[in-house]
């Protein structure tokens, strides 16, 4: 089993849209899939579900992250067993929760006390890891997919440390790469930092390996308005390899890279805005709109080249992390 996280510290650039078109598009080429929400605002939750079954999941609160971490949280035990609830054939969720933000602290906390072998530290860091892992073996999933916020937090420290590989969402301007470089050293510091922890302490917990090997990054493009050249556009587009050579996989400034300029993007999917609106009110990926619900005409046609586009970005990317093949 793979887990992949998609994050950008920037926001804005289409980071949940894509996931939850990537977990689509995983099962429906025969990859048991979860899809894991590590965000607070929870969107991509609300994507997956109607608002009546979300009320009963916040209100509730038996079936989502927060309900898995709780016991950490208040000091009463470890993480509860994940309820992996069922959204389509071959794909799964772990719900997120808007209180998990109340988790932000106790993972702060903990960090430091993970080099003094902490249990109770230890088990706080490796707690996403673990609900991660018990989730994905219920149901048999080669494949997990981690939606996290826009931020360089403790919860998506934890969250980043349960991935094996990262992909990268941006959009061809000036704030996806100022993000860019902003996560890239941040996420090679996590993992200097984590590799020492796991060289001192002795334990029977299972904690993540903490690879997060970057995969690739994704472009996402964004309507052209009147105000923003398409000049500008192709600028930052020939900026973006180097920026990503340097920030992410720690090249130096300067050196030329052994591989063409284009080797780590693993897609650069158009705007499909016009179909957003169809696909959130059929609740259903944008790739599965039908004339009854409205694509028709240069919309059929958008349909068609978004499942296409989708396809091909989820193939590189099971190539890329070396997701097994299903049989």
């Amino acid at each position: 089993m793979k887990t992949i996280a998609l994050f950008n510290n920037k926001g804005g650039v289409g980071k949940t849209t894509l996931t939850y078109h990537l977990a689509y598009m995983l099962a429906r080429l025969g990859y048991p899939t979860v899809a894991v929400d590590l965000d607070p605002q929870a969107n991509l939750t609300s994507a997956f579900f109607e608002e009546d079954r979300l009320e009963d999941l916040w209100e509730g609160g038996s079936d989502t992250i927060l309900s898995c971490v709780n016991p950490i949280l208040e000091g009463t035990g470890d993480i509860r067993k994940p309820a992996v609830l069922d959204v389509a054939e071959n794909l799964w969720a772990i719900a997120g929760d808007l209180g998990l933000s109340r988790f932000e602290d106790k993972l702060s906390d903990s960090w430091p006390k993970g080099y003094q072998d902490d249990p109770a530290a230890l088990r706080t860091t490796s707690a996403f890891h673990r609900i991660i892992g018990q989730g994905s073996r219920a149901v048999g999933a080669t494949v997990v997919v981690v939606d996290v916020g826009p931020n360089l937090g403790a919860i998506n420290r934890a969250a980043l440390l349960a991935a094996d590989f990262l992909v990268i969402p941006l959009a061809a301007d000036l704030f996806s790469l100022q993000g860019v470089k902003n996560l890239g050293p941040t996420v090679r510091t996590w993992r200097k930092q984590w590799k020492v922890v796991r060289g001192l302490v002795k334990t029977d917990i299972a904690l993540p390996g903490g690879d997060m090997r970057p995969a690739g990054y994704v472009v996402l493009q964004h309507a052209v308005r009147l105000d923003r050249p398409v000049r500008a556009y192709g600028r930052w587009l020939q900026r973006i390899p180097a920026v990503y050579r340097e920030a992410v996989l720690g090249e130096k400034p300067g050196k030329k890279s052994k591989v063409d300029d284009t080797e780590h993007c693993l897609a650069t999917l158009r705007n499909f805005r016009s179909l957003m609106p169809m696909a959130q009110d059929a609740r259903k990926p944008m790739f599965d709109l039908r004339p009854a619900d409205g694509a028709i005409g240069s919309h059929a046609y958008l349909v068609a080249t978004c499942e296409n586009d989708f396809r091909r970005l989820a193939k590189r990317i099971v190539d890329e992390c070396g997701v097994e093949q299903p049989t």
